[in-house]
């Protein structure tokens, strides 16, 4: 028999009247476990679900990789690119690779009775991936492109329609100016909202063989090359193995490749989504502090009211470490409770709010409508764990106060 896990399950579900301060003690210690692991839990809940909306929306509009001139700038009037087919082969056949999508870009002015506004035309084919735009469809559907004539169907977001009073099959005239200004009308097709506001603004999807005549480029003539890969996380590694495999490669124009990452592409808004783990850690250390502290007190409050049990148990001939472990034992009860009702309180809000949205956030600061939450099994359980063995372990140190009990002095003790 385990004498000492015995002993503290005795103590830990007997029912002890006499011991009043203890009781409320205990109380606070669980409820401390559980207050501090249910912020944990929605904290990273809350962080990883910012991230994956905030990452994901700007994925849906450039992708994880693109491809283009070595020698473009950082507008969106971009010189044309010839992509081969084997260097497209190439690019499907890396390891990570998912799809792969061409584009087109044209920058221009829409302009109706009432309003104008800049805006950036995205030239999109047949092979586009409509998913996410889809998933953020309000109004009408995607565009109906064919490999024949060029389509003069758009797909704008809320943004745009609300700023120039545009619904579905409404039309409007675009204008880009170049050597001489042409114009030209196209007709919403749909209207997307993503709440991205410094996208949702700025591109207009339109058909491939329209943007590629306002640039008066050649049909296989493209801005660049979108490259979309399995997992998020193999981003820097797909991302050298697309760039050895451009890198000193050249169109049949003569022009050089580029590859860049979207971390590349946006490093600000990156480097800004990267604070958030700063904040994560921080209040991560908070709530142990807390937490253990509180359980620290409670442990103390159990040995000083346990004081003459402890004299009897060392004039039997009790180790000091024995008795430690009691009191470790009843802690671990204690703590065990504690992340019980930690895990049923946070996981609760957290798919409450999930699938809800009780909570709203302002879409124009916070680029979502609602606070977003991701349950991520794995950090869910290292949280518990590392909860369990952290609290533990913190108790380790003031269990010592025991070896400082003289058993004759606490036999007397009341």
């Amino acid at each position: 028999m385990n004498l000492p896990f015995f002993i503290a399950k005795r103590i830990h579900f007997g029912s002890d009247n006499k011991l009043r301060v203890s009781k409320p003690a205990v109380r606070i210690a669980m409820w401390g476990i559980a207050i501090g692991l249910a912020v944990m839990i929605i904290t990273v809940a809350i962080v990883l679900g910012f991230k994956q909306e905030v990452r994901n929306k700007v994925v849906g509009f450039g992708s994880h990789i693109q491809i283009t001139r070595f020698d473009n700038n950082s507008t969106y009037e971009m010189r044309p690119l010839l992509i081969s087919d084997s260097m497209e082969n190439a690019l499907k056949g890396i390891r990570g690779v998912k799809h792969i999508q061409k584009f087109v870009t044209k920058a221009g002015i829409i302009k109706t009775e009432d309003d104008f506004q800049g805006v950036v035309f995205k030239g999109v084919d047949r092979q586009f991936d409509w998913k996410f735009f889809t998933q953020n469809m309000v109004e009408g559907k995607p565009l109906a492109t064919t490999d024949t004539a060029p389509s003069n169907q758009v797909v704008i977001s809320k943004k745009i329609a609300d700023m120039m009073h545009l619904k579905t099959h409404d039309s409007f005239i675009a204008y880009f100016i170049q050597d001489r200004i042409k114009a030209k009308k196209f007709v919403v097709s749909g209207i997307y909202s993503t709440n991205f506001g410094q996208y949702d603004k700025l591109f207009i999807l339109a058909d491939i063989k329209a943007v590629q005549r306002l640039n008066e480029w050649q049909p296989r003539e493209v801005s660049g090359m979108e490259i979309t890969i399995d997992d998020f996380n193999q981003l820097d590694s797909v991302g050298d193995r697309v760039y050895t495999k451009v890198a000193n490669r050249f169109d049949e124009n003569g022009a050089p490749y580029y590859s860049q990452t979207i971390k590349d592409i946006n490093p600000q808004l990156f480097a800004w989504l990267g604070l958030f783990d700063m904040n994560v850690w921080v209040i991560l250390g908070l709530m142990m502090a807390v937490s253990g502290f509180v359980m620290i007190s409670g442990l103390l409050i159990l040995i000083l009211e346990r004081t003459n049990m402890i004299g009897i148990l060392k004039a039997l001939g009790s180790t000091n470490w024995m008795i430690r472990k009691i009191f470790l034992y009843h802690s671990c009860f204690l703590i065990g409770k504690g992340m019980l009702l930690g895990n049923l309180i946070g996981l609760s809000f957290c798919l409450i709010q999930k699938y809800t949205g009780l909570i709203p956030l302002d879409a124009t600061n916070y680029y979502v409508s609602s606070v977003p939450i991701l349950l991520n099994i794995p950090s869910i359980i290292a949280l518990n764990v590392g909860v369990f063995l952290l609290s533990t372990f913190i108790l380790v140190a003031p269990s010592y106060l025991i070896t400082k009990i003289n058993p004759a002095a606490a036999i007397r003790y009341e």
